[in-house]
């Protein structure tokens, strides 16, 4: 097999659940051919099977979609599902509660179809059964936990079922749930081999190291500090689960010649012309080639980014000069927003991006901001991370999705460490200073560990978690785990200071969010789903 016959043949995969795909309910069946008994007669078969789980976990347009619902960016043109989310005008209609649902339930019903007919196949061989029931494993785990993460009590079955059985089943308490996901994380475990145990030509399958990355997750959000700590310690103390280390450039983590470096732990497979995403095409400024512009980065995540010697904005003083407040800042800032003056480099080189108006010189305006609803940003900025210079026709790419790296689990475990009352300098040392230091930070003042007690370094350590994971579909879990979103999604969000300066100083007045405590942590069961199956009842206030 070649390097890349495992992201091949998920692109099989994908092509099939098209083919396959039928009804929108919990016994959505995109697998119905493999549920044949005369499917099963080979291994090369049940890889199909499989690789098409991989495909079902996750997507580019769920990533940059969850970062819509945070407070890092703004859908700039229409009402998408996940701005009237944001808005606090969602009922059980929404689009994407009924995508969230639907679609982790078909990624289940592969799961749970590979994992009810493997042991039928003839002459498989026994390890490689093992490894590849852990791998269905840990995706059915994935997408369980991404449903319960969202809906709260979900319906939670571990053989397939048949078209009766989902107009009846009722949902399982989150708390069993999230019991069930833990349990199989810890067992898969066991049996994945650890990165550098695969063979090239399966790189980007799931490891053991994945399974503990995303064991320490489902603790974090629970906010179970012992436990995150205990799992991060896994990957960070010893390589008895994989070897991972931070890669040597932030900016270079989401190039494509740089796909399964040091620092990934495991990412969603794209492949150059078989299977592409084209989301930039409404994401980068217009003057790039882009469409128009969809989603872009607010003036709250530009400000989240420390000046070069460490200091935030409010703090900087002179510092900080409002002129030119891109100069002297965290260089993370540049590999992930785009502002005024932004030196642009694609596959036809480099261009100045002007977004102030009146700034541009003659026929290059395309990119400065005029106001809501037009081809240009809404906010003043365009997105740069995850852009991938190398893309075809209207911006399609090839590019990998990471789903978890090893910053992560550096800032997990720090972010632990701090509120277990353990944080020290030599924790410090071995997590947020590596990071900053990566980053590009050479001053003392940003490398130093801060004196101050643990809520100081509370705010620390979370505002470099936002500035280093910013744009990577993570930002709203924290903002919910935190609780903080009930002050984020409260209000007006803003843009860059091209707006009237008689209104928030200057900087452009986005629309208004959203957030009711008692009902907007868990997001509604969705209609068509309670009008196939009465007993999913419904959660608070919808």
């Amino acid at each position: 097999m070649n390097s890349i016959s495992f992201k091949y043949h998920t692109v099989v995969a994908v092509f099939a659940a098209v083919l396959f795909s039928s009804c929108n309910d919990l016994e959505l069946a995109p697998t119905n051919k493999f549920t044949e008994a005369n499917y099963w007669t080979s291994p090369d078969k049940a890889t199909y099977v499989l690789n098409m789980a991989y495909s079902q976990m996750s997507s580019a347009g769920v990533l940059f979609n969850n970062e819509a619902l945070s407070d890092n960016l703004y859908g700039t043109r229409g009402q998408s599902n996940e701005k009237i989310i944001s808005s606090g005008q969602a009922n059980a209609d929404n689009g994407r509660f009924a995508s969230e649902w639907s679609d982790c339930y078909a990624g289940l019903k592969t799961c749970h179809t590979f994992l009810d007919n493997v042991d039928g196949v003839p002459d498989m061989d026994e390890t490689l059964k093992a490894r590849m029931k852990a791998e269905a494993r840990f995706i059915r785990a994935f997408l369980f936990f991404r449903l319960t993460t969202w809906f709260g009590d979900v319906p939670l079955f571990t053989t397939d079922i048949t078209l009766s059985q989902s107009k009846t089943i009722a949902r399982t308490p989150q708390a069993d749930v999230l019991s069930f996901i833990l349990a199989e994380l810890e067992d898969v475990a066991n049996i994945l081999p650890s990165k550098q145990e695969y063979a090239n030509a399966d790189r980007g399958r799931i490891t053991k190291g994945a399974a503990v990355a995303m064991k320490a997750r489902v603790y974090l959000y629970q906010n179970d500090w012992a436990n995150v700590s205990a799992e991060c310690e896994k990957l960070i103390n010893s390589e008895n689960y994989g070897k991972y280390e931070l890669f040597n450039s932030y900016a270079g983590l989401f190039l494509p010649e740089n796909e399964y470096n040091s620092e990934v732990i495991l990412d969603y497979q794209y492949v150059p012309v078989y299977k592409t995403w084209g989301e930039y095409f409404d994401y980068a400024p217009i003057t790039a080639g882009a469409r128009v512009n969809a989603l872009a980065p607010a003036q709250e995540l530009a400000d989240a980014y420390l000046m070069l010697d460490g200091k935030t904005i409010s703090e900087s003083g002179t510092s900080y000069d409002e002129d030119n407040p891109y100069d002297n800042r965290d260089p993370r800032l540049t590999a992930t927003i785009v502002y005024d003056g932004y030196q642009w480099t694609d596959n036809s080189g480099t261009r100045t991006i002007y977004i102030k108006p009146g700034s541009a010189p003659a026929g290059q305006n395309q990119d400065e901001y005029v106001g809501p609803g037009q081809n240009s940003s809404g906010t003043g900025y365009y997105m740069r991370k995850y852009f991938d210079p190398s893309y075809t026709g209207s911006f399609a790419s090839g590019l990998n999705i990471i789903l978890f790296r090893y910053a992560d689990i550096l800032l997990m475990y720090a972010e632990a460490k701090n509120e277990l009352g353990q944080m020290t300098e030599t924790i410090w040392n071995n997590t947020i200073k590596p990071i900053r230091q990566r980053a590009g930070f050479t001053a003392t003042n940003a490398l130093n560990y801060p004196d101050g007690n643990s809520a100081a370094l509370q705010d620390v350590i979370r505002r470099e978690r936002r500035c280093e994971l910013a744009v990577e579909g993570t930002r709203i879990f924290d903002l919910r785990r935190w609780k903080t979103i009930e002050t984020t999604h409260n209000g007006y969000p803003h843009g860059a200071k091209f707006g009237d300066i008689s209104i928030d100083n200057g900087y452009i007045r986005l629309d208004a969010r959203k957030f009711d405590p008692e009902r907007d942590y868990l997001w509604a069961v969705p209609q068509a789903q309670k009008d196939l199956n009465p007993n999913l009842g419904q959660n608070p206030k919808y």
